[in-house]
């Protein structure tokens, strides 16, 4: 019968709380699954997807690979686990003049055979029937895998797909991304969901200066992570009375960290009215003049009862942008649709701000007013997979 074997990694590690993940892990994968028809199954350290029609089979591969929590998976073929059996699936493959290996893992200990005999054993049988062929153990061109497993079967294949790996979402409770129209935020929504975040996402846009096509191009990036982070609350919030107020009241200098700041006051009200733990940012250490040091501890410093996650802290530019490739945002992040950080944009931003001088900037408006009017203008798009 022809099976998908799913692995999982991090759930070895949890110990006592290991059946929370790993019933997670599983609603996730029949949720991710919905609308196909398939059974489930599961042995110890192994989940066996089957009775699927082989037709989609590359579709529901596509929708398993994007569920965090699963380490790898394999198109394999389930057989029961006598020696007779799989020596007859070894009788059938056909490699030509290919270099292969042959792995046997033994999780049913009781098997009459040791796995490196079994080994010795099978790669004979390959061998009378590809006479052209030849054992290669560290590069082999064909890997001919014998998985033997505790409820009584045995899976073989030859290939091993790499899945997000990670933990289950929703393992790790609920935070609000700060998503911009840029390359980062994406990303940052994408690692936090890895470590089983799900999220909300909040957006600033700062009508008529950013163009209605900015708001839709925010609203895409949402849409194009989900199929990894989940069903999304995009909070749409309007920012355009803050700029005109900081513009006209305050040093140009401070102007973005004092934009960020009444922005970390924004998402905190809104994490508190939707119970939400965490907000997460798409900043990376010194990539810009508002992510030093400096300028993260003072736009951080108004976040009281929260932690601020920055998934994206230690990486490259360009460690983000082929993340951006991998979940597919790295194109919309690029159209040319300027979102509020650009408006207003000062010649020479701080680089080391104070929190002194904030104070003393933050003095001259009413910022409690300008937080609480962001709120009220807030709008909720749902974006939901299905």
């Amino acid at each position: 019968m022809r099976v998908i074997l799913l692995r999982f990694g991090e759930l070895y590690l949890k110990g006592h709380n290991r059946n929370i993940f790993e019933n997670t892990l599983i609603n996730n994968i029949k949720k991710k699954l919905a609308g196909e028809k398939f059974s489930f199954s599961k042995t110890y350290g192994r989940y066996i997807v089957s009775g699927y029609d082989e037709k989609n089979e590359d579709k529901i591969l596509e929708c398993l690979q994007q569920v965090f929590g699963l380490y790898s998976l394999s198109r394999a073929i389930e057989v029961e686990a006598t020696v007779e059996a799989i020596e007859n699936i070894a009788d059938e493959i056909v490699i030509g003049d290919s270099s292969f290996k042959v792995y046997v893992k033994r999780a049913d200990k009781k098997f009459p055979i040791s796995s490196m005999e079994f080994a010795k054993e099978l790669g004979g049988i390959i061998l009378d029937n590809n006479p052209n062929a030849r054992v290669d153990l560290y590069k082999p061109e064909v890997e001919f895998n014998v998985d033997i497993r505790l409820n009584g079967k045995a899976y073989i294949y030859t290939e091993t797909i790499k899945c997000q790996g990670g933990l289950p979402l929703g393992t790790g409770g609920r935070g609000l991304l700060l998503l911009s129209g840029g390359i980062d935020s994406p990303v940052a929504g994408y690692l936090i969901s890895k470590r089983g975040i799900e999220i909300d996402a909040l957006h600033f846009h700062s009508h008529p200066y950013t163009s209605e096509l900015a708001k839709e191009k925010v609203i895409s990036l949402a849409k194009e992570i989900s199929p990894y982070t989940g069903d999304i609350n995009l909070h749409i919030v309007s920012f355009t009375k803050v700029q005109e107020c900081l513009h006209m009241n305050c040093s140009e200098q401070y102007m973005i960290t004092l934009m960020r700041r009444i922005m970390m006051r924004v998402a905190e009200k809104i994490c508190e009215k939707y119970s939400l733990g965490a907000i997460i940012t798409g900043e990376s250490l010194g990539q810009v003049a508002s992510q030093t040091m400096q300028s993260m501890t003072v736009t951080g410093e108004v976040v009281k009862k929260l932690p601020i996650f920055r998934p994206c802290i230690a990486l490259d530019k360009e460690d983000i942008i082929k993340i951006a490739n991998e979940i597919g945002t790295y194109n919309t992040s690029i159209l040319p649709y300027e979102d509020c950080c650009t408006v207003f944009l000062p010649k020479n931003p701080v680089i080391k701000p104070t929190l002194e001088r904030c104070l003393r900037e933050e003095n001259k408006i009413n910022v409690e007013a300008l937080v609480e009017e962001c709120l009220l203008g807030e709008e909720i798009i749902k974006i939901n997979l299905k």
